[in-house]
């Protein structure tokens, strides 16, 4: 079976490194390409439909608004033949300690029992959160490992952390 990796990323007003900065690409999509370039991984990119502002503070606004509303936007497209996989690379940036809820809306459109999900997240100093936990309770038949957090500012630096992770990983797949 094969693996894919599935990501929300945002371009544009992103705060990095204590200042806003208009990225062409966002720093979780930089990581995502890492991570194929290293596993040769399928890849899809979660889009909602309505997406987030390009202004920093207005996308803030937004992403918390929808946390508080439990909201589950409307995605673009969804990957077809999810049973082709086994593993799932599971990207996006942490949004106010968790996932932005485009990632529930995919997690929950699928039954991923059996599933390996690998989660990664990008942040400014808030770590992966809760979103391990929250992947849990969205994804209770799968089993998901302990997930990677890449400090935005330093995505550009990351591979060296994101081989040694893939290796944990891979060795852990070994026992």
């Amino acid at each position: 079976m094969g693996s894919l990796i599935v990501y929300f990323s945002r371009k544009h007003q992103n705060y990095v490194n204590g200042v806003i900065r208009d990225l062409k690409v966002g720093n979780t999509e930089t990581a995502a390409q890492m991570i194929q370039a290293l596993t040769k991984a399928d890849l899809f990119q979660i889009e909602p439909i309505q997406e987030y502002s390009k202004d920093y503070n207005e996308c803030i606004a937004q992403a918390q608004a929808d946390q508080r509303r439990d909201a589950r936007p409307e995605l673009k497209r969804y990957p077809e033949e999810m049973e082709k996989y086994d593993t799932i690379y599971l990207g996006y940036p942490n949004y106010w300690s968790t996932m932005p809820m485009a990632v529930f809306t995919f997690l929950e459109h699928y039954d991923l029992t059996g599933k390996r999900i690998c989660p990664f997240c990008t942040h400014e100093g808030s770590g992966m959160g809760s979103s391990e936990a929250d992947i849990r309770k969205s994804c209770p038949g799968a089993v998901v490992e302990k997930g990677l957090a890449i400090h935005g500012g330093s995505v550009g630096r990351a591979e060296p952390e994101i081989k040694k992770w893939l290796d944990f990983l891979r060795k852990k797949e070994d026992i």
